[in-house]
């Protein structure tokens, strides 16, 4: 049973309080037509971020992750619960599983790709992991990492390693969402289920791979039910699928997306329903949700921050960069 709303008060007003440094998508698009990289930095700074200038792509990614692990564990701290830090947390367990996995398949060393926002000690877990010492983890996370690194060993396919962790993820996460009590949460779960399985189906299709295939790219947790998606026969009835829900606007792009057109506008759109629901927060006065679309947003402006600074420094046009930025929450 999740604690009472009210013990979120003081966390929810801090939050609130904080809304106005968050990247803005003026400031977003300030950053793109700013006329040098290191303009683009500072006006970054002004969100709280360290002063990217004079930075390499390396060290961007390196700081944009430290960044995002001092705010977990900044919220870690002040949360009433856990649960919800640990849900936004876990994403990063299972990317740091991923790469443990494929560097003892090849015999390698994976600490420079390791994140530390995640919910257990990377340089314990690879260990733990090459050792396949999992007890002590939890049990949906430790049998799909043995299961990832065994089918890795049999079929040296890394993809396939890789959907097998992508479902516990969301096996996880859905245990998470059923634990919180809170309709919120559960929503937002539910939909980047859906919003994964509506991508996958997509690209499925598009490349004309089988049901089979299909069948082993879908996650668990949405509100299609997956034999639904596995039933369909072409782009219109996989958009009709979807077209009720929350990824309406995404639907519609969707049969074009399977007919060959860019990805790009169906996946942003995707993207872009995610946070239209996250904003539903903003009418909650307090609660988890309050902490749930803040960490949604931090997570979202670290994405967009990396696109800008990045794009920039490689020179990619403006023009690009705008196309391919989502929407953000604040």
């Amino acid at each position: 049973m999740s604690v009472k709303k009210e013990a979120y008060l003081c966390l929810s007003a801090m939050l609130r309080a904080r809304e106005n440094r968050l990247l803005s998508g003026d400031r977003a698009v300030r950053m793109i037509e700013a006329d040098s990289f290191d303009d683009a930095a500072r006006l970054l700074s002004e969100c709280g971020y360290p002063d990217f200038s004079g930075s390499r792509t390396q060290e961007i990614d390196r700081d944009l992750s430290v960044h995002r692990a001092e705010i977990f564990g900044e919220m870690e701290r002040l949360a009433p619960e856990s649960l919800y830090v640990d849900a936004f947390r876990m994403k990063y367990d299972y990317h740091n599983a991923k790469a443990v996995i494929k560097a003892c398949a090849m015999e390698t060393d994976a600490s420079h790709l390791l994140s530390r926002s995640g919910r257990f000690d990377p340089e314990r877990l690879s260990a733990d992991i090459t050792d396949e010492k999992l007890s002590d983890y939890p049990p949906v996370f430790a049998d799909a990492v043995l299961n990832a690194k065994s089918t890795l060993a049999k079929t040296s396919n890394p993809q396939t390693a890789d959907l097998i962790l992508d479902s516990a993820y969301f096996t996880e996460l859905t245990g998470f969402a059923e634990a919180s009590e809170n309709s919120f949460f559960t929503g937002y779960v539910r939909l980047l289920a859906d919003a994964a399985n509506l991508k996958s189906a997509v690209r499925t299709m598009r490349m004309g791979k089988s049901e089979v295939f299909m069948e082993h790219v879908l996650v668990p947790g949405g509100s299609v039910e997956r034999d639904r998606i596995l039933a369909v026969k072409d782009g219109e009835e996989l958009a009709s699928l979807f077209s009720a829900g929350k990824l309406a606007a995404a639907a519609e792009t969707a049969a074009e997306a399977v007919s060959g057109s860019g990805m790009t506008a169906f996946e942003k759109a995707c993207d872009n329903a995610v946070n239209a629901y996250l904003r539903q927060a903003g009418l909650i006065s307090y609660g988890p949700e309050t902490l749930v679309a803040y960490l949604a947003s931090v997570e979202n402006e670290i994405t967009a921050a990396r696109m800008i600074l990045t794009g920039k420094l490689s020179g990619v046009d403006g023009a690009v960069i705008r196309e391919r930025l989502r929407e953000l929450n604040a």
